[in-house]
């Protein structure tokens, strides 16, 4: 268990550094973590199905300028830990999410007060032509601070086990835990009409109605339609590529 609480912990700190330190390349995403996760844990498969849920359910979230939304990342590598070592349901691991994710935002804005702070004195030591001290506050600190912020959570929720996560969720009153049930059904639904409403096109369309039989017909797990999915993803990244100038996929598309 300590292993795993190491390595998961780890694994919060490489996400939530993407967009930060790495550049962004959507690590920190629900899929892509809870899929992380569920690689470190040896269930693939659960990780897949509980991103899947925290993921639609974070399309319903929206940024809007410095207002810190709630925390999905955290909450993907916890739920989705909690539902693979308890074998829970992703409704389930919804259930534990949302708490979590407030958790999270309550951390995130802590450690944005504490940022700006650390910006004014990063402005006072370039003042002062202190350059080298300038940019230990800005890659040195930030990154320690935010590394800690999602490590130490991450590593105490696994290594002290699922039974103190239960014994928080059990510990919430039974109509807060029914309320975040119907939410936790609630937002994924509105966070892929959300998607719809703003991805759908006609070029698009066929892909939707493509994966929904694949899904509801073939007897394909969630793993195999993933795989497929990506299949289908490199085959038109690969007609794209060669066509002529000018010509894309989507002009086939059109054809």
């Amino acid at each position: 268990m300590l292993v795993q609480s190491i390595l998961l912990g780890l694994v919060g700190v490489f996400c939530i550094l993407d967009s930060r330190l790495l550049g962004r390349m959507n690590f920190e995403r629900p899929l892509i973590v809870s899929t992380l996760v569920g690689l470190v844990l040896g269930d693939v498969e659960k990780g897949l199905i509980v991103g899947a849920s925290l993921e639609l359910m974070s399309l319903g979230i929206v940024n809007i300028g410095a207002a810190a939304p709630p925390d999905m990342n955290m909450a993907s590598i916890i739920a989705t830990a909690f539902a693979i070592f308890s074998n829970t349901n992703a409704e389930t691991a919804l259930t534990i999410a949302i708490p979590i994710s407030v958790l999270g935002q309550m951390l995130g804005i802590l450690m944005r007060t504490i940022l700006s702070n650390l910006t004014h004195v990063g402005d006072r030591l370039i003042g002062e032509g202190n350059f080298a001290g300038a940019r230990r506050i800005h890659i040195l600190y930030g990154t320690s601070l935010y590394a800690l912020m999602y490590f130490v959570p991450i590593f105490l929720a696994v290594y002290f086990g699922t039974d103190v996560v239960k014994q928080i969720v059990e510990a919430i009153p039974a109509w807060i835990t029914d309320g975040l049930t119907v939410a936790s059904k609630i937002l994924p639904a509105y966070g892929f009409a959300l998607l719809l409403q703003t991805m759908l096109t006609k070029k698009l369309l066929p892909f939707l109605l493509l994966g929904f039989l694949i899904t509801a017909y073939s007897g394909l797990g969630i793993t195999g339609v993933a795989f497929f999915a990506c299949i289908v993803a490199f085959v038109m990244y690969v007609i794209d590529e060669r066509q002529p100038s000018g010509g894309s996929a989507d002009d086939l598309l059109e054809e």
